[in-house]
């Protein structure tokens, strides 16, 4: 299974693909922001997003990829800081599977990641 995590700071990348990596995923591509993503989305499985990054933010990145021939299917999480409920309304409208507020707890990570591939 192929993991594209989108986000802006190294460090948040490092720390979910850490997480992945102790619960067996370790087919990880990166990305800094959602019009570098865009151009690796082939053979994804799941993506997890950022909210805000330069460049292009991840609510534009996921109506993208929601528009995108073969990817309307796939599961996205938006990890994000952005919490309000009307800003968690609008990412699922957008098309946004499922939504972990940072800071989160590898727990939280697995449990989501599993729910929305099923596992």
């Amino acid at each position: 299974m192929k993991i594209l995590i989108v986000d802006d700071s190294l460090t948040m990348r490092k720390i979910i693909i850490k997480n992945l990596s102790s619960r067996g995923f370790d087919n990880v591509v990166e990305a800094e922001n959602g019009a570098d993503a865009l151009n690796k989305l082939e053979g994804v499985s799941l993506i997890l997003t950022d909210w805000n990054m330069p460049v292009m933010d991840g609510l534009t990145f996921v109506k993208e990829v929601r528009k995108t021939d073969g990817c309307d299917k796939i599961p996205i999480i938006m990890v994000t800081t952005e919490g309000a409920k009307s800003e968690v309304v609008e990412a699922l409208k957008a098309g946004v599977t499922d939504y972990i507020v940072k800071p989160f707890t590898p727990v939280v990570l697995s449990e989501k990641v599993k729910s929305v591939i099923g596992g």
